[in-house]
């Protein structure tokens, strides 16, 4: 399953998503999600746990200014990658 957050990690209920997330799934971050994957602060660290991969949306990060402020360990994607994320997992879940 592909889960999208779209708002900030400051209004979004963090621990219902990490319950629904599978090892399988994917974790993609855009619009003001972007900020979870900020370096250093526990949300990007908490979906990492999570065991699913962890993209943000490389255009809303740059739109934001925060590139050089991402961790390394969250995968940048293009739009043409976003794409192909959602025919990859059938399946979506808006965050």
């Amino acid at each position: 399953m592909l889960h999208t957050l779209a708002h900030s990690p400051y209004h979004t209920d963090l621990d219902a998503l990490l319950r629904n997330v599978g090892a399988d799934d994917a974790i993609l971050l855009l619009q003001d999600g972007v900020i979870a994957a900020l370096s250093g602060v526990p949300f990007g660290e908490r979906l990492q746990s999570s065991g699913a991969t962890v993209y943000a949306l490389q255009e809303d990060v740059v739109a934001r200014g925060l590139s050089e402020q991402i961790s390394t360990t969250i995968v940048l994607i293009d739009y043409t990658q976003f794409v192909q994320l959602t025919v990859l997992h059938s399946r979506q879940l808006a965050w």
